[in-house]
Parts: structure tokens; C-alpha cells; sequence
């Protein structure tokens, strides 16, 4: 049942994120970085204190009494993570939801089962001497947990092909129609680093960990015989967000400057109680992908099994949104053909690490 639970939380988790962006399309007359950190801010600062807050009693106490070693690791991971996040929104920005999403979050499922088992094969932590990258060579799971990101790369290079074939075939009206400002060269290079920056999210849960487990402990003292606490990892992610925080609020900064920008946050030429709402919107509905992400780890135990299952979701998701936007509309049935098969490929690689994850280590 408890794995059933986490599959749920898990759709849930990634239906939030793969829809986070649609209420930016409806901001009008601002320019990304206003909007971006507008609705960051709720993503990353005002949110998730506040979820903390309503399921974690003395959460503060407990990042206080962390010590330094994990809250630095996990803030790092937080920054490199946060790079990876603002890349995604100019990646979505230049390939739409549907090639966007594809790519930058087939990286960031393979490297975010890759990423914890490379750290803790070269620096040796109690508990975790069957999570390293020779334990995984070693080992059948293992063995099929690294077929299965070969298999997520082939379906990343198939999606690429997909998007080149698409531009060859699209008009520049349907291409303005479906992605503004769509740039395959361009949305592929800034996709493929946002999503290796992106997978450091997994890895600062896992430095975090201690955190989640003292929740978890306090938990327990109160409802014994109940198992793990739920929402045990909403500690970890009020550290990490900072981190994410401080990236992309350092750089939508530059580009108000740049763009002379700053303006939007007050023009009354533009909707900005609807602007405003919006942002807030895009940003509460992004967070509540981890919010139920960390329900769902809860419930599987798994980090590298919950994260590439996670991913899954919120690639099914996104390309549904971009279907119904009709990002693909006006391309060759090859086309469209290349880029389901894409997308099965790495649905099929998200299966094989699942299996890989689920034999005995």
C-alpha cells in the first residue's frame, strides 16, 4: 500500500510541475525575469517555511541544531541546482513544453540517479556503501539502474532529432504560434546543462537527509508504531531552496538591470493584479512538486526510484500541455512519430531503473 501511496503522491508531484508554467503564458506586458522571480519568490522563500511550518513542529530548531557541514553541503547543492532551474525556464522558454521538458528532464533523471552513487563511491559515508557507482557496476540492480540512464540518453537524442525535424518542417507563423521564441540550437544547449545542474536537487535531499530523520524521530515519539513521518523531508527543502533562491534572484536582478526592467513591477499600463497572481500561482503550484515529492520518497524509501519516477511524470505531463498548445501542430506524421518514440524511450529507461532499484542489493 505505502508503495502505491508514493506512486500517487509522486503523479501528483509531477502533474504540479509539469503545469507550473502555464499560468507565466498568461502574464501580459512583463518582461521572463520580472515574472520568473516574482513567482520564485513564492517557489522558493515564502512557500515552503510556510508547508514547513504546518507539518514539521520546531522545524527551525532542527536546521539550527544541524551542523554546518550539512546545512553548507545542501545549500550548494541548493545554488548548483538553482543555475539548473533558471535554465530550465529559458529552456522551456526556447523549446516549448514539450521538446523543452523532454530533454531537460530526461539529463536531470539520469543524473540524478548517477550524481549521489559517483559522491558516496569517493567519499565513503556509513550506510550508504550499497548506493556507490562500483557497488551499482558490481551488482544486477545496479547493472540495470546504468542501463536504464544509457536508454534515458537514447531517448534524449531521439527527442533532439524530433525538435531538428520540427524546425526543418514547421512554418515561421506556426513556429511564432506554438513557441514564440523558439531556438533548437539555442533551447538544446541551455536544456542539456539545466538538466545536469537540475538532478543536484537529488543529492542536496540526500546530504539533507540527517535533518529529515530527526523529523522523523520527533515524529515517531508521538505516533509510535505509525511508520515514517510524511512530510519528513519539508526541512530539507527550505535549506535547499535557498540556495535556489540566491542563484536566480541574483540573476533575474542583472537582467532588470540590463533590460531596464525593474518598471514592470509597478507599470499600471500592464494587468498587475493578474501579473502578480499569476506569478504567485506558477510559483506555489512549482513548489507543490516537492511538496508531494517528498511525500512520495517517504513512502518508496527510494531516493534514486522516487527522483527518476518523479521525472517520469512530469515529462508524461508536460507533454500533454504541449499538445494541447500545439507546439507539434503543422509537422510531418515522421515527425510527430520521432517524438513519441523519444518519449516512450525514456519512459521505458524510467522502468528499467525501477526494476534495477527494486531487485536485492
Amino acid at each position: 500500500m505505502g508503495v502505491i501511496l508514493g506512486v500517487i503522491f509522486h503523479f501528483i508531484g509531477g502533474f504540479a510541475s509539469g503545469s507550473f508554467y502555464m499560468p507565466y503564458k498568461k502574464v501580459k506586458g512583463w518582461s521572463w525575469e520580472s515574472f520568473w522571480i516574482i513567482g520564485g519568490l513564492f517557489s522558493w522563500l515564502i512557500v515552503p517555511p510556510v508547508a514547513a511550518y504546518l507539518t514539521i513542529p520546531g522545524f527551525a530548531e532542527i536546521i539550527k541544531g544541524s551542523s554546518s557541514q550539512i546545512l553548507g553541503t545542501v545549500f550548494l547543492m541548493g545554488l548548483l541546482w538553482g543555475i539548473g532551474g533558471l535554465m530550465y525556464g529559458l529552456g522551456v522558454r526556447y523549446l516549448g513544453m514539450s521538446l523543452g521538458n523532454s530533454v531537460i528532464l530526461g539529463f536531470c533523471s539520469a543524473f540524478g540517479s548517477l550524481i549521489p552513487a559517483i559522491y558516496y563511491n569517493y567519499v565513503p559515508t556509513p550506510g550508504k556503501e550499497n548506493m556507490t557507482i562500483s557497488f551499482m557496476m558490481q551488482n544486477t540492480g545496479g547493472q540495470f539502474v546504468l542501463l536504464g540512464v544509457l536508454v534515458c540518453i537514447l531517448g534524449i537524442a531521439i527527442c533532439g532529432r524530433a525538435g531538428m525535424m520540427k524546425e526543418k518542417s514547421q512554418s515561421e507563423e506556426l513556429k511564432k504560434e506554438s513557441v514564440g521564441e523558439f531556438s533548437l540550437v539555442k533551447g538544446l544547449v541551455i536544456a542539456t546543462i539545466s538538466g545536469i545542474l537540475s538532478a543536484f536537487f537529488n543529492f542536496g535531499i540526500e546530504a539533507g537527509k540527517p535533518m529529515a530523520e530527526v523529523a522523523n524521530a520527533n515524529w515517531q515519539l508521538t505516533h509510535p508504531g505509525m511508520g515514517n513521518f510524511l512530510f519528513q523531508n519539508n526541512v530539507i527543502f527550505v535549506v535547499i531552496l535557498w540556495g535556489g533562491l540566491t542563484t536566480n534572484f541574483i540573476w533575474c536582478m542583472i537582467l532588470n538591470a540590463r533590460n531596464k526592467s525593474f518598471g514592470d513591477y509597478t507599470n499600471k499600463a500592464t494587468p498587475l493584479a493578474k501579473n502578480y497572481l499569476f506569478s504567485a500561482l506558477a510559483g506555489t503550484t512549482w513548489f507543490l512538486q516537492f511538496f508531494f515529492y517528498g511525500m512520495g520518497e517517504s513512502k518508496m524509501g527510494n531516493g534514486a526510484s522516487s527522483w527518476i519516477l518523479h521525472m517520469s511524470f512530469i515529462i508524461l505531463v508536460a507533454n500533454m500541455w504541449g499538445i494541447s498548445l500545439k507546439e507539434w501542430k503543422g509537422v510531418s506524421p515522421k515527425t510527430k512519430t520521432t517524438i513519441t518514440i523519444g518519449i516512450l524511450t525514456i519512459i521505458a529507461s524510467v522502468m528499467i531503473v525501477g526494476y534495477g532499484n527494486s531487485l536485492p542489493k
